[in-house]
């Protein structure tokens, strides 16, 4: 067993083995002088969670999908649950399950459930037991009540909800994450991070985001800039050194750098009320001191 951090500080205990490993992973798109990835390595431990961020272009979405097998690799190796994705692209995607940004692009049935069941029965599972997986992936994005809702009736995070359901229903062992919030509100953003949040541990986990906020509960984030792992560091390390954030175009939300411009534990301050009572704390501090 090995020990991960969540926010730079909170240790928890992570299993041995590796749910994906790549090394010198290399991919070019045709007519481009620049490769899209090059030489990239890194580990994935099962059950870990790994927040990748860095530039538009850099190679994140490009990452995922030869993850999951819908790109095949220049150079290098890619191993993912023990497959490689560009010969076993079956077996990769019977354990993995990847959300995209819009959600609109996945919802395809009348009704929630018979979206939520799509993909089960794409892969010919038996009917015995399609309910109950549907029936529990629903409940498990907090949609209890929505299985005879239509989908155009749903808010933004609702919709990226029903997907998430879907892909949960697959039972996946890995879930790649392609910027899943960008195209909601914040009411919708908190709803899906919230559900998210909720299966840290019982997945492994890749995040693709712009918002680096959203990977505060992370074990550690990539940094992937130029095609190349720039960074490879927990999020507390990775939020508290403004020349790494520079060096990559990486921009703190506003209540993390006020939180870090006033020497105050940045991953810890989630909300105004988090920072005004590490100031609260500070000043206390200091009046005993005197």
């Amino acid at each position: 067993m090995k020990r991960a951090n969540a926010s730079g500080s909170d240790p928890r205990i992570l299993p041995d083995t590796v749910s994906i490993a790549c090394e010198g992973l290399t991919y070019s798109y045709p007519g481009r002088a620049e490769p899209a990835l090059s030489g990239v390595s890194f580990r994935v431990r099962t059950g870990e969670y790994v927040g990748i961020v860095g530039p538009n272009g850099g190679g994140k979405s490009t990452l995922l999908r030869l993850l999951n097998g819908l790109l095949r690799a220049e150079s290098g190796k890619v191993m993912v649950s023990g497959h490689d994705p560009s010969e076993s692209p079956f077996q990769v995607r019977r354990r993995v399950g990847m959300l995209f940004q819009n959600p609109e692009n996945g919802l395809v049935a009348p009704f929630v459930e018979d979206d939520v069941a799509f993909g089960l029965e794409n892969l010919g599972a038996p009917r015995e037991g399609m309910r109950d997986r549907v029936r529990e992936a629903i409940r498990a994005v907090g949609l209890v009540g929505y299985g005879r809702r239509e989908p155009h009736t749903l808010s933004g995070g609702e919709k990226q909800r029903v997907a998430l359901a879907g892909l949960l229903a697959l039972e996946p062992e890995i879930l790649l994450l392609d910027e899943p919030t960008s195209m909601l509100d914040a009411a919708g953003r908190r709803e899906v991070l919230y559900r998210m949040q909720g299966l840290r541990g019982e997945k492994t986990i890749l995040h693709v985001t712009h918002h680096l906020e959203e990977l505060l509960d992370a074990d550690r984030i990539m940094v992937i800039n130029g095609g190349k792992l720039a960074a490879d560091i927990p999020p507390g390390r990775l939020i508290s050194n403004p020349d790494l954030l520079a060096k990559n175009n990486l921009v703190l939300p506003p209540l993390l750098r006020l939180a870090a411009e006033l020497g105050l534990d940045a991953a810890a301050s989630r909300t105004p009320e988090d920072v005004a009572q590490a100031i609260r704390e500070r000043v206390r501090r200091r009046a005993e001191a005197r």
